[in-house]
């Protein structure tokens, strides 16, 4: 039964997530064009970020950071504490945030495709096939190179996202 928890807990995070973010688009329906293609942009790079820390806590050494502790150096306890939760961290970074930027990205991007197609001569056809293609490509293409920066600098990473945990203190 206790493995369960974890899972439970995670359904009810993602939906409260899900219901915030797309409550969020009702607030962005009416920017226009060039605010709304921010706005899209900046989810897809929340997305691709998150998707970089989950797979940095996955490849990230442990030891490196008992050593740090052993130094005194701010932060190590808590990219500890995140590599010991590894797979909790990664669930909630690539998963559950990456998850729903990905998915929130498609209905800001029909919105966009929508406001493109009201204000320029391109068919609602063409705006949704060049938004669509654009989201793929932005989303994988960054989601691509941001693993390999991940696996490359992991230990950086978890130490940066320790101690921005530990200065908002997450529990």
């Amino acid at each position: 039964m206790k493995n369960l928890n974890w899972p439970i807990k995670v359904f009810f995070i993602t939906f409260l997530l899900a219901a915030a973010f797309s409550g969020a688009t009702n607030l962005v329906a009416d920017l226009n064009v060039i605010a709304l293609a921010i706005v899209l942009i900046i989810v897809i790079l929340i997305g691709i970020i998150f998707d970089m820390i989950g797979v940095a806590a996955l490849t990230s050494k442990k030891e490196n950071f008992h050593a740090m502790a052993s130094k005194k150096i701010k932060g190590s306890k808590e990219a500890i504490n995140l590599l010991n939760n590894s797979n909790m961290v990664a669930t909630v970074c690539n998963d559950v945030v990456g998850d729903i930027c990905g998915i929130i990205s498609g209905s800001f991007g029909a919105l966009l495709a929508i406001s493109i197609a009201n204000n320029t001569s391109l068919s609602l056809v063409v705006a949704s096939i060049i938004v669509t293609a654009f989201i793929s490509a932005f989303t994988v293409g960054g989601k691509a190179y941001g693993k390999t920066l991940a696996i490359k600098n992991a230990d950086k990473i978890v130490h940066r996202v320790a101690k921005l945990k530990k200065m908002l203190s997450i529990h």
